[in-house]
This record gives structure tokens, C-alpha cells and sequence, in this order.
């Protein structure tokens, strides 16, 4: 019986995977020197921090989770997304003590049952960071910038910053009201998700993706012009704070979100050659989700990227070398040299050099043409004379120049021919 992978699953081989690991470094070095340090997450948890946290009437939680009833009864879920987890590991390893800003960052899967589409998976990939422990509107301006700058080492130039204000918990309930007001009279001429979301997440209307629908939410009240005076003066710092660092924004009043626990700043990084779907970043503030765990209070911003889409953007080009070659193949001659080029390749790897050979142990025309194949930098050639005269034969794959060059001395020559640039 032939078994294939599951639909909306994916394996990432060599070839691709390299892009990954080149992203993930650079991600590595750019958030560590904003401060951040990683932080490592359960596949699955308890069901209720999704549900809770996320919000009943969300998409995720109706309809994507991955749930099931473990051997103990326990509701188990296949974490859809990783701020909750952050939050719950934040509360339960009291990382509040003693007070600071404590800055995280997370790499892994993530799972969630919808349809797959190009640069959407069930099992996909996301990277995120989340600032605990302060309302100060420069966390808000520094992750954003954070994330520019990660964006600029990759590459990508064709990108816009949206960002918006959802208010707090003083002038969000009024301004729900007043957009369930005029939601109201336009009920039927909205899709169905439209009016489930009506009654209870109304703001969720605004960021219906059903082009209609989008129409009707161009003249819907905006959240900016009902912010109480303290959201105000935030979401003004943080306009001021990006534009002292020269980072270009738009104003987006329909950015709302799809997850319930956010309030005041919102963000997303656009892509503008995606096509419809072109979001590949989001994120904001959330205030009140660590105090709903019965933590204590802790305002946070965060963020959270899919790889998929990420990669997808990326210009990799010849300017990107992510090919990985050794630094030298051995190629053995008879029966002899085996034993010989075994030792010398294992204490070769022990000194820090990428080795590679030809197991088969064919002709010398065959193992050449698996060197060439290797692109890798040099050949050692160890043959009964060689063996002899305790000299091998060193050849540079660049300019077939070639050398003598005895066991011992092979280490220190290797380095100083590798730390040589390569000519054109």
C-alpha cells in the first residue's frame, strides 16, 4: 500500500530547506539584538487556554482547531497559534518575577484545519515574538522596527507597514455598539459569516475578505474616530515614534484582526506581489490576556509570521549562496588506501573540516566525476604511492592546481588554502 503525506501537509527537503535554516538564522541574530531570547513551546495544550483565549466566535476555534480527547479524557489541542502558549508558559513559570519587560521570541509547526491554498498549510510554520510587561508605546514602535529590519536583511523591498488603534476596554464597547448600529441595516446584504459575526464580534465585519462585503465596510464607523482621549494619545505616539525613525506606515481603519484578545495598536506587513492574499506578517497589542489566566497585569505586543508565505517573497538569487558542499573530497585508491582515507577523513571532520567521499570506492575517473558533482573545494587523492611516500595529493577543484602535502601537515595547509578568496 502506497502512503503519501496528508492533504495540507508538506515535507520540506534539501534543497529548500536550506532557505529555512537562512531565515531562521538571520531571525536569530536580528531579534537577539533587539533583546530577545527564544523560547521553546508544547506542540499541544490544554484546550480551553485556545478557546479562551483566542476567542469563541473566531474561525480558529469553530471551525480550524485540531481536537481531541486524550486517554485521560482530557481535551487536548494541537496549538493553531503561539501567543497563548507564551502567555501560559509566562504565568505558570511566574517569568513576571522579578518585574521586567521579559521579550520572547518562537519557531515551530502550527496547526489548523482549513483549505489549503497556495503559501497555506495545515501544518505550517510561524515565527513570533511577544514584549511582556509594558504599555510604554515605544515597545509597540520597536517591534515594528525590529521586524523592518528583519524584512531588509532577507531582501524584501516591496512591503507596506498598515497599522491601526482597536481602543481599550473604556471606548471599545461603546464604539461596538455604535457599529452594530449601522451593521444593522445592512444585514442583508451581507454574507453569512457577516451576520453569525454580527451579534457576537461585530468588529470581525470590517475584515470580511468577501469583496461586497469589504464595499459596505469602506462606510462603517471607524475604530479612530471613537478612541477615548488615553487611546488617542497612544496610537499619536506611536504615528510620531515611527516617523522619527524614517519607517514608512499607512493608516488601515479596517485592520482589526482576527484574534479577540487584541486591543489598542495593530499591525500588518503587506506584500504587494501576493496577489488578494497578501498579508505575510500581523500582530499588536494585547493588554488584558495574561490577567484573563489569572496572571497579573501585564501589557504586551507581539507578532507573528508565517514561513510559508515568507519564503514565498524572499528574492533568493545568486547573491544568496545557500548550497552547502564540502570542503574536500577523498578520493581512495584500492584496497589499502580504505583504512587509511577512513582515519584520515574521521580526524579530518574531528579538526572542523566538511568531508565528503565516494563509498562505492570506484575508478579514479568515477570518484573525480562524483567530486565534481560535490562542488566541493578540494580533492585529496591517497593512492598506494601516496601511502608510500606519507605525501597525498591535494588538488583545488577552482584552478586544478595541485600540491603534495603529508598527514601531517594537511590540517594547517586546508586552512590556509580555504581562508584564500576564490578567483572569478
Amino acid at each position: 500500500m502506497k502512503i503519501q503525506s496528508i492533504r495540507g501537509v508538506k515535507d520540506i527537503l534539501p534543497g529548500d530547506i536550506e532557505k529555512w535554516q537562512w531565515v531562521e538564522e538571520i531571525a536569530r541574530n536580528v531579534f537577539s539584538k533587539y533583546g530577545f531570547r527564544e523560547i521553546r513551546l508544547p506542540i499541544f495544550e490544554n484546550t480551553k487556554l485556545f478557546s479562551k483565549s483566542i476567542g469563541e466566535t473566531t474561525d480558529i476555534v469553530e471551525k480550524e482547531m485540531y481536537t481531541f480527547e486524550d486517554r485521560s479524557g482530557e481535551q487536548i489541542t494541537l496549538r493553531p497559534e503561539g501567543t497563548a502558549s507564551v502567555v501560559r508558559a509566562y504565568i505558570e513559570h511566574k517569568m513576571y518575577n522579578p518585574p521586567s519587560v521579559v521579550k520572547l521570541y518562537y519557531m515551530g509547526p502550527m496547526f489548523r484545519y482549513e483549505r489549503p491554498q497556495a503559501g497555506r498549510f495545515r501544518q505550517f510554520y510561524q515565527i513570533g515574538i511577544e514584549a511582556m510587561g509594558t504599555d510604554n508605546p515605544t515597545v509597540d514602535v520597536e517591534v515594528m522596527t525590529l521586524l523592518i529590519e528583519f524584512f531588509r536583511q532577507l531582501g524584501l523591498t516591496e512591503l507596506e507597514l498598515q497599522i491601526n488603534s482597536l481602543g481599550c476596554a473604556d471606548c471599545r464597547p461603546k464604539y461596538r455598539e455604535t457599529l452594530k448600529d449601522a451593521i444593522r441595516g445592512h444585514l442583508d446584504e451581507l454574507c453569512q459569516n457577516c451576520n453569525q459575526r454580527y451579534e457576537r464580534n461585530p468588529l470581525r465585519v470590517l475584515d470580511c475578505k468577501v469583496e461586497r462585503d469589504r464595499k459596505i465596510a469602506q462606510d462603517l464607523p471607524k475604530t479612530k474616530d471613537h478612541l477615548c482621549e488615553s487611546c488617542t494619545t497612544n496610537f499619536d505616539q506611536v504615528q510620531a515614534l515611527l516617523s522619527s525613525t524614517s519607517t514608512p506606515y499607512s493608516l488601515n481603519p479596517l485592520l482589526v484582526r482576527g484574534l479577540d484578545y487584541y486591543s489598542r495598536t495593530t499591525f500588518e506587513v503587506v506584500s504587494t506581489s501576493l496577489g488578494s492574499q497578501n498579508a505575510i506578517c500581523g500582530g499588536g497589542r494585547y493588554d488584558s490576556l495574561v490577567e484573563e489566566f489569572d496572571g497579573p497585569p501585564t501589557p504586551c505586543f507581539g507578532f507573528a509570521l508565517g514561513m510559508e508565505r515568507l519564503i514565498s517573497v524572499i528574492p533568493f538569487d545568486d547573491k544568496i549562496d545557500l548550497e552547502t558542499r564540502p570542503d574536500i573530497f577523498v578520493v581512495g585508491l584500492g584496497e589499502e588506501a580504505k583504512s587509511v582515507t577512513f582515519k584520515l577523513i574521521h580526524d579530518l571532520r574531528r579538526g572542523g573540516f566538511s568531508v565528503d567521499q565516494d563509498y562505492a570506492g570506484g575508478s579514479m575517473k568515477s570518484q573525480m566525476r562524483k567530486a565534481n558533482k560535490s562542488r566541493s573545494r578540494f580533492t585529496l587523492i591517497v593512492g598506494e604511492n601516496e601511502i608510500k611516500s606519507g605525501k597525498y595529493l591535494l588538488k583545488d577543484m577552482e584552478n586544478s592546481s595541485q600540491n603534495e602535502v603529508s598527514a601531517q601537515d594537511l590540517p594547517q595547509a586546508l586552512r590556509e588554502q580555504l581562508a584564500k578568496p576564490v578567483e572569478p
